[in-house]
């Protein structure tokens, strides 16, 4: 049974009006929160069959909401846009999969950081790709969903050996994984576990690298919600709803229906 919270609903535009919240308003007046959220990125967001929002984060964002009391709807914005979407007032937090890094904290002010996942190099079950002969790598094709970490790591750290294809969703690069059309692809590991099923003896798709979290200044310090960097106090009260749902077993309880490990920070 999922956690029963206060009713969010779905938007499907950005631009989508909503009450708007003045920048000096202190964060108790924040009685309605808007969440920004790139769909679908399984198992984190992703919309079921009668087109309810749910995921592993869609779940931990209701649950904040209900802990504060207020509000909240759900705006959905693609990922290369979701930062621009933020600060032009679109919608007061990103709650999105945003790791926390260097870069990005320029702009942005985070939360505690709240979870973080590992990612992979993967391909199809009969290819026979070593990733760690990088000399063997030359001219493959890799699928990454665009500006993302995965996307950061592949150009820094393999741009001069593969060709790199980028994507706008996950979607198309497994698509394209599917039908030939890319020789491997790198991921977030829960990302590839609900989309194409990985690492069980039917799987079409084989993980061919260990799990890998770093460096740092790639994949940053785990996963934070995002605020503009005048809302410390809107900050400050998702930290204290955050800390108090993994106290009460609140957090443990949503991450034990979508991960068999632990992803908690």
């Amino acid at each position: 049974m999922r956690y029963a919270t206060l009713p969010l609903a779905a938007i499907f535009a950005v631009g989508f009006s909503t009450a708007f919240v003045s920048p000096q308003a202190d964060a108790r007046d924040y009685d309605e929160i808007r969440l920004g959220v790139d769909i679908p990125y399984e198992p984190f967001m992703y919309r079921e069959a009668d087109g309810t929002l749910t995921g592993f984060e869609i779940e931990l964002g209701n649950a904040v909401c209900d802990y504060l009391e207020a509000s909240c709807t759900w705006v959905e914005q693609d990922w290369d846009g979701i930062i621009p979407g933020l600060l032009a007032r679109n919608y007061d937090a990103i709650m999105s999969s945003m790791a926390i890094t260097d870069e990005r904290a320029q702009r942005v002010l985070f939360s505690e950081a709240y979870y973080t996942t590992p990612s992979a190099w993967i391909t199809t079950q009969e290819r026979d790709i070593d990733i760690e002969d990088r000399a063997s790598l030359e001219g493959l094709t890799v699928g990454v969903q665009r500006a993302t970490l995965q996307d950061n790591y592949v150009t820094e750290l393999y741009g001069d050996i593969l060709e790199i294809r980028r994507y706008t969703g996950v979607d198309d690069v497994v698509t394209d994984l599917m039908a030939g059309r890319l020789d491997l692809t790198f991921m977030d590991y829960p990302i590839a576990e609900a989309a194409i099923e990985i690492d069980t003896p039917e799987s079409d798709f084989q993980r061919i690298s260990d799990f890998i979290k770093q460096p740092e200044h790639i994949f940053g310090k785990g996963v934070g919600v995002a605020f503009r960097p005048r809302d410390e106090a809107l900050a400050e009260r998702f930290n204290e709803a955050l800390s108090a749902l993994k106290e009460d077993g609140t957090y443990d309880e949503i991450m034990n229906r979508y991960f068999n490990y632990d992803v908690r920070l």
